[in-house]
């Protein structure tokens, strides 16, 4: 009896999720698909898409996975993303998704790297120098 309890309890479920991480300069975005769920659409930080970014061009940056997988809206995709400004939160969102969908279907992999989504971007802001204005900003030269 005991031992039939136990084989019972080692049985391998599905994960309810797949869960990834995106970076772009000092953005970080935390992705999750849900497949077999009838929901559809991208949440981020429980807004739409369209809310959290009004800008068409940023839209298109966090669709493209999708579209290049061909997969469209299908499932449901939450994100919780922090930092930087919108262009860097959109490439990172881009990064994480790209990310998911490889754990997702592996086929996937040599269309998104093609495209240049599964490299992280590694360009960050160089830091402000002692003596200077910024990182390379000098003070203004005066002659009298």
């Amino acid at each position: 009896m005991a031992e039939e309890k136990a084989t019972k309890s080692k049985k391998t479920t599905k994960p309810k999720y797949i869960q990834a991480v995106g970076r772009r300069k000092t953005s970080v975005a935390q992705v999750r698909i849900y497949p077999g769920t009838k929901k559809k659409g991208i949440i981020i930080n429980d807004k739409k898409l369209v809310d959290y970014f009004p800008i068409f061009e940023h839209q298109e940056k966090v669709m493209a996975p999708l579209k290049k997988a061909s997969l469209g809206d299908q499932f449901p995709i939450t994100v919780v993303v922090r930092g930087g400004g919108l262009s860097a939160q959109a490439e990172a969102i881009r990064h994480g998704l790209s990310q998911a969908l490889i754990e997702l279907d592996q086929d996937l992999r040599l269309t998104l790297k093609k495209a240049g989504y599964l490299a992280r971007d590694p360009r960050m802001r160089e830091r402000k120098k002692f003596g200077l204005k910024r990182a390379r900003r000098a003070a203004q030269w005066r002659k009298r």
